[in-house]
């Protein structure tokens, strides 16, 4: 191809998406938009590089040229993939007619750092000129499966695509399998959802403190701009994801889907949502109805792009009759942060190693009722039961588990646990509930490294079966308010690293079996975390080290993706961190320097206490 003619192709594609920032604006005069060059040289503007485009700006496909060459051909594809088109149908036409019966753009979906380099490759098989190879190559970060669930996965990536020549014009009839996106078209184009299932509580169900109704948060990558109302809807009726549903059921019956082919879901003007079911789901029961329509409507909640947020959900059968009807206000019985608790207080242990407490409106702490907040109380680490009723202590030298009432008049009572690890470092590590009522610990012990939880705190102590965890041992541990996942920090050969784990129940209620598996790296990332707390519904806060840098404060979804929320400045030298679900609610952190420090909505990080250690939520 000559130089007028490729330097004709690039600005085809520059134009596009100018283009398509200017129909933006003229939609969205409010948001801003970028200015239309009309001067300078012709550039090649490659994908991944779009990222600074104002968010709401469309992009669109280009369809082939005349002439195109291989790598032109195989680069002008990948740029039409990343197009806002529903169907891709523009990326089809770079394909043979067989080749784009044969593709399936959702089949999975590669990530890699920038958009994969482009070469063409000697083809030993291509005698008579009709045939090429393509060889796309880059590092790879991640990948989203057809069930939408992310995975951190870095490696080198290659892929080869064969391209077959149709009259005079080069045409792919080896497409890739899926997409092939650099991250930050990825992160343009694809959003984190929830969606929500219920816990399988199995023998804990009877004794758990909020019921059987416990919603759990399966996070799943879907399009920004395509339909997301719909796309979310039948991403909840596909069911969970593999990692999760072992641990979470769905009330909606096998087979379950929307009732009409091509319907557009979207809020009508009350706000109310109607999704009419395949006959899968025509003579449910009205109970089983209501549980379909919690977790339809948390699913959904919060999705526009706007303040709009769901009133009502109503499932309707194949013939328009109604299934049932659940308001956002009846809907409260199964939010999923109705086992976080609301909490009212920060803790943590002051100087004198007693539990302290403080609210979001006092700059001073204060000693909790109870034996936890008298002279004497020897604690190292604490824990507050969600409802903030009662609280679990370890002794500073790691070697006791004490659990009482957040009351006056309370006993401290025997120890619940004892460590044999002869030290603090090697003893119990601080305790978490989860919102069932259940309390987890650690024993750090060398001889009996042990996971243990106390059934509704108070009760027998039930070892959990746990992986090799390849040959590291726990060093600290947070659950999740559902009581399905389990953050742990494991330390092996020097380095501690992140790991979440899923619960499963089996056995009787008196004779419950408790495991973790399916563990897996939450922040590949980092070398070294040194803390991590709950943060969301999906999501964890830590501090952590990658190789060779400094400490940073960063956001993580428990499927290892970086959370799509704000970076907070972290304080110097984070050995503890802890943040409430409710994510209105302020940052406590535990620092070498400055002690407790506090980062208040719209501040910067206070002081609360120089000398406090161990901060906590109630969890």
């Amino acid at each position: 191809m000559g130089a007028d003619r490729a330097d004709r192709h690039l600005f085809r594609r520059r134009w596009n998406l100018s283009t398509a920032t200017l129909l933006s604006c003229g939609a969205l005069l409010l948001t801003g938009c970028a200015s239309m060059p009309d001067s300078g040289d012709v550039r090649r503007v490659d994908s991944s590089p779009r990222s600074d485009v104002d968010s709401q700006v469309r992009v669109y496909g280009v369809s082939p040229g005349k002439g195109e060459q291989p790598a032109e051909l195989v680069s002008g594809f990948l740029e039409a993939t990343t197009s806002d088109e529903e169907n891709f149908a523009t990326a089809k036409e770079y394909l043979t007619k067989g080749a784009a019966k044969r593709w399936d753009p959702f089949a999975r979906t590669t990530v890699l750092e920038e958009a994969p380099d482009v070469r063409v490759e000697t083809d030993p098989g291509d005698r008579d000129g009709s045939g090429k190879t393509v060889v796309l190559s880059g590092k790879r970060i991640a990948s989203v499966d057809a069930a939408h669930a992310y995975k951190p996965d870095e490696a080198r990536y290659e892929e080869r695509i064969h391209l077959r020549l149709r009259g005079s014009e080069w045409r792919i009839d080896g497409a890739p399998p899926g997409l092939v996106l650099g991250e930050s078209d990825f992160e343009r184009i694809y959003r984190s959802v929830n969606k929500y299932y219920f816990a399988d509580l199995g023998p804990d169900a009877e004794g758990s403190r909020v019921g059987d109704h416990v919603l759990v948060a399966d996070p799943v990558y879907l399009r920004r701009r395509i339909d997301p109302v719909t796309s979310t809807v039948k991403a909840l009726l596909d069911g969970p994801t593999g990692w999760l549903d072992p641990v979470v059921s769905t009330s909606f019956p096998t087979g379950t889907a929307l009732g009409r082919r091509g319907e557009k879901l979207s809020l009508d003007d009350s706000n109310t949502l109607k999704v009419r079911l395949n006959d899968r789901a025509a003579n449910i029961s009205r109970s089983r109805c209501v549980r379909m329509a919690a977790q339809t409507l948390f699913t959904v909640q919060n999705l526009s792009e706007g303040s709009s947020e769901v009133s009502t959900v109503k499932l309707e059968r194949m013939n328009g009759s109604e299934l049932c009807s659940l308001s956002s206000d009846a809907a409260r019985a199964y939010a999923p942060d109705r086992v976080n608790g609301q909490p009212h207080h920060q803790y943590f242990v002051d100087s004198e190693h007693r539990m302290v407490r403080l609210s979001d409106e006092e700059d001073r702490s204060r000693p909790v009722q109870g034996p936890f907040g008298a002279d004497g109380a020897g604690l190292g680490a604490v824990a507050v039961s969600r409802d903030e009723r009662d609280a679990a202590g370890v002794t500073s030298d790691g070697r006791s588990l004490y659990v009482t009432e957040l009351a006056s008049g309370a006993e401290r009572g025997r120890a619940r646990l004892h460590s044999q690890g002869g030290s603090s470092e090697h003893g119990l590590t601080a305790p978490s509930w989860d919102g069932l009522g259940g309390l987890w610990v650690a024993d750090r012990d060398p001889e009996r490294p042990r996971l243990l939880r106390l059934r509704g705190g108070t009760g027998p102590a039930d070892e959990v079966r746990l992986p090799k965890l390849g040959g590291g041992r726990i060093t600290a541990l947070r659950v999740s308010a559902d009581g399905t996942r389990i953050a742990m920090l494991v330390k092996h050969s020097g380095h501690t690293t992140l790991r979440l784990g899923r619960i499963e129940r089996k056995g009787t209620a008196d004779e419950p079996k408790l495991s973790v598996v399916g563990v897996h790296t939450v922040a590949p990332k980092l070398e070294n975390v040194d803390t991590v707390s709950w943060a969301g519904d999906s999501r964890l806060v830590v501090a952590g080290r990658e190789p060779g840098g400094v400490q940073q404060l960063k956001y993580v979804e428990t499927d290892g993706s970086p959370a799509d929320v704000p970076e907070v400045p972290g304080p110097n030298g984070v050995e503890a961190i802890t943040a409430s679900e409710d994510q209105t609610r302020p940052l406590i952190a535990q620092t070498r320097e400055n002690g407790i420090v506090r980062l208040l909505p719209n501040t910067d990080w206070t002081t609360v206490d120089e000398d406090g250690t161990a901060p906590v939520y109630p969890g």
